[in-house]
């Protein structure tokens, strides 16, 4: 009798813990709205604050986001949803981050209307917690579908119900090239994008390592989908990359920085034509914008763009803080003029 009342009373607690657990699941799936502070960035340069064109691009207006979220920060991968106002991004952390931009004309001058939640798996425990972070790359199939990868254990994650589950939606790790693993820990994919339908690569999802280099010295790319295979990136002045997006003109604008203790950060971006992008090349690209410490830049690590309502091709380019006090998290808007 002792032995079954002891049976009795284990299983009872087993059963007591369950409703705890789904209850710690889901307050850890749970989505939070929170405050955004911005400071308006009025000149992207200032020692020349007149001026608003920077090789290819227009300034439109940037700002200083600042936030009480015990996890903000670390953005490292965005889209723009059309018509410019609306925003998906990643943290470092594991962390999906929504928001409304506001402007005043075409300048941006607030975000408003901010979440976070934690990316989560398949079982809907957050994929953080299985020490899957360093989600730095996303992409958007049109349909959506989307990508995240995952840097520090070279995997992508597909999110198939986005579009009805949101930042709750479930995400399961898709099959990768064998080489993934053969990538840098910390410098693995920061670049996805899906070439759109009906181009030679219809449909083909894009993978670019941040400096993953290939035996010449250039930045390996990987094509999953389709008829598969690699290609590699020109490594040119020790620029890394850092992110992507497609153009519906067809070009793979290039997301690049670079940090040295004795040049400091930069940032560039190279426009390549997405036709050029097949198995077995070597892509480079013109370069549209340069900027260095002395222009309101950090460590910019997204880009996404969208369509302004007079037809223009808007850029916007965030940055990620590293979620340290010496650093900002920046957000920036271009007008493209080529």
């Amino acid at each position: 009798m002792a032995i079954a009342a002891a049976l009795l009373a284990a299983s009872l607690a087993v059963l007591a813990l369950i409703p705890a657990q789904a209850q710690s699941q889901r307050t850890a799936a749970a989505v939070q709205r929170f405050e955004v502070s911005a400071q308006t960035i009025e000149s992207f340069d200032p020692r020349e604050p007149a001026r608003t064109r920077f090789g290819a691009l227009e300034f439109r207006g940037g700002l200083v986001l600042t936030a009480s979220h015990k996890n903000f920060g670390g953005i490292s991968a965005l889209l723009m949803q059309p018509g410019g106002e609306r925003f998906l991004s990643l943290t470092d952390r594991g962390f999906w981050l929504r928001g409304r931009i506001v402007y005043r004309g075409d300048r941006p001058i607030a975000v408003r209307d901010a979440e976070m939640a934690p990316v989560l798996g398949a079982d809907g425990v957050p994929l953080a917690r299985r020490r899957w972070y360093d989600t730095e790359a996303l992409a958007d199939d049109g349909t959506g579908t989307l990508y995240v990868g995952i840097e520090r254990v070279h995997q992508i994650v597909r999110f198939n119900n986005f579009a009805r589950d949101g930042l709750r939606s479930r995400g399961a790790p898709i099959a990768v090239p064998p080489a993934f693993k053969s990538l840098p820990s910390n410098k693995s994919i920061e670049c996805l994008a899906v070439a759109p339908r009906g181009g030679p690569l219809g449909g083909t999802l894009l993978a670019i390592s941040e400096s993953g280099l290939d035996d010449r010295g250039n930045i390996r790319g990987f094509l999953i989908g389709g008829a598969g295979g690699t290609f590699s990136v020109r490594r040119t002045d020790e620029f890394d990359i850092s992110d992507c997006t497609i153009l519906p003109s067809g070009r793979l604008l290039l997301l690049e920085r670079r940090f040295s203790w004795l040049r400091g950060i930069a940032m560039r971006i190279r426009s390549v034509a997405l036709s050029d992008v097949k198995p077995g090349a070597t892509i480079d690209g013109k370069e549209m914008i340069f900027a260095d410490m002395g222009h309101q830049i950090d460590n910019m690590e997204g880009i996404g763009w969208h369509r302004a309502a007079n037809g223009a091709t808007v850029l916007t380019l965030v940055s990620d803080d590293n979620f340290s006090a010496l650093q900002r998290t920046v957000l920036l808007q271009f007008m493209l003029k080529e």
